[in-house]
Formats: structure tokens, sequence, C-alpha cells
């Protein structure tokens, strides 16, 4: 096969994956509302969610990287993370002491199918706004980037769980603080692991993209699209919020007793002042580099 061909073969499927790309935003913000609305059980909520946005990275990524390039991202995300969930169940490194209830479906090892996926789906996203707030253009990770862009992303991706762990654990109980935490139930050593975490694989990635050398392809939407999916993240726990009138107190395994209402109100206003300033950080950098042509 030619140069020619070759070209001619990647705008046509770039003519695919870019309404594909907005299709599977959109799946991804309506999975999350839908959940919440719904009340769907966890497995399901985080199936549809966990698929939507592993696919969002998948296609980008080989847009950005290539399908060897992503192939290794998502290789090494779902290696390191299942690694150290892993290792802190059975020796409470890095989050802490915890276990998965049965609630979030079959179990790689120790740790359930569903989380791999949601570390790639979120932690793409993160990355891609890391690349966005830093005016990576060009995907290369040139001279400092190597190394701040998995610092910036690494940041992102805690604020995720900020707005996630004390619902998912107190309140739904998917996965259990042995010992609970001072987070409304959650142990703060949690997120300490979470950035140790998200910061090995994302620096593996950047060091492989520095040697890699890609060259995207900007699609119509390239950065629009990640912008997008990436607000089902700031909408989840306001919608939460919103929609859950439960006056409720649960307890913790440590026997502290936490009000329903005051977990959901504080994930709120965390994703708020956390989760949303990096998002408008990203639009408001990528509005000033494109100006009227923002794509």
């Amino acid at each position: 096969m030619n140069q020619t061909e070759i070209a001619q073969g990647q705008e046509l499927a770039d003519t695919w994956i870019a309404p594909a790309l907005w299709v599977l935003a959109a799946a991804s913000v309506l999975s999350h509302v839908v959940s919440i609305v719904l009340h769907l059980p966890q497995v399901v909520a985080g199936a549809m969610l966990a698929l939507s946005l592993m696919l969002f990275g998948l296609l980008h990524g080989r847009a950005t990287y290539g399908w060897r390039g992503i192939v290794w991202f998502i290789a090494v995300c779902l290696g390191v993370s299942n690694l150290f969930e892993n290792l802190s169940i059975l020796t409470g490194f890095p989050f802490g002491w915890y276990h998965y209830s049965d609630a979030m479906g079959p179990r790689l090892f120790l740790v359930p199918l569903l989380i791999g996926p949601a570390y790639f789906g979120v932690g793409y996203l993160s990355w891609t706004l890391a690349r966005a707030i830093l005016g990576d253009e060009s995907g290369r990770l040139n001279g400092i980037l190597s190394f701040a862009t998995p610092v910036i992303a690494s940041f992102i991706m805690v604020s995720w769980d900020l707005t996630i762990d004390p619902m998912m654990s107190t309140i739904t109980g998917n996965w259990i603080w042995h010992r609970g935490g001072s987070y409304f139930g959650v142990p703060l050593v949690n997120f300490l692991g979470w950035y140790l975490t998200v910061y090995v694989f994302f620096q593996i990635f950047a060091l492989y993209v520095r040697r890699a050398r890609p060259a995207p392809r900007h699609l119509l939407g390239y950065w629009a699209a990640p912008m997008f999916a990436y607000t089902s993240i700031i909408v989840a726990p306001v919608l939460g919020l919103l929609l859950d009138s439960q006056s409720a107190s649960l307890a913790d395994p440590a026997g502290q007793l936490w009000q329903v209402s005051d977990i959901r109100a504080v994930t709120a206003l965390v994703g708020l002042f956390t989760v949303l300033p990096f998002w408008l950080v990203a639009v408001f950098r990528i509005a000033a580099r494109t100006g009227p042509t923002a794509r």
C-alpha cells in the first residue's frame, strides 16, 4: 500500500470517527444522568459509563497517538491500576484497607472488571484536559510537558475521585473502607494513593509519547468532543444532590455517623470548585488559541 492509499484510508476513517466521538460523548453524559434519575443498579450504571468513555478514549486516542500509542496507554493504565488496587486490598498500600462488595460484578483477581475501564476512560479525559491547559497542540510533549502533563492530569483525576468516593463507598457500599475515614468514611490516604497510582501510569505513557513522536490528526471537534464528554463528571454530583432527598444517616465501619444529605452537598461543592475549574481553564485555553475557528 502506497502513501496515497494510506492517506485516503485515514481520511475515510476520520469521516466516521469524528461523529462517533460526539455520539460517545453524549452517551457518557446521558449514562450519568439516566443512572442518577432512574436509580439504576451500580453495575449497570458503571458499565454504561465505563463503556462509553473507554470507546471514546480509544477513538480519540487513535487520532492523537495512533492505534499503537492508545493501546499502550490502555495497557499501562489497566496494568498499573489493577496492580495497585490488588496491592492495597492485600496490604493497605497505597489507598488504605478496603475491599470491593459484590455490587460491582465480576472481578479480575480482587478488583471488579469495571474499575479498569473507568480508570482509562476518565484517565484519558483528564490527560486531554491537562494537554489543553498546558497548550500541547502537537501531542508530542516537548520539553517540560513530558513531566508537567502527568502532574496536572493526576490532579484532575483525583478531583473526580473526591466527588465519587464517599457516595460509592459510604452511601452505596460498592467498596468498604475497613476503618472508615475522616472524609465521609473515606481515609485521606486514599487520595494520596490515587495520585500516586494515576501519576505512575501517566508518567510512563508520557515517556513513551516523548519517544514515539506522534502526529495527531485533528478531527472536527478534536478538542470540543472531550470537553463535552467531561461535563458528565461535572454534572453527576450536582444532579445527585438535586434529586436525592434522603435525610437518613449512615455509619461507616468505624461507627461514625454521616448524613446522606451532607455527603451529597459537600461532594457537589467539591465538584463545582475543583472539577469545574479544571474544565473551565481547559475550555478558555482552547478558545484563546483557536479564536472564532474553534473546533
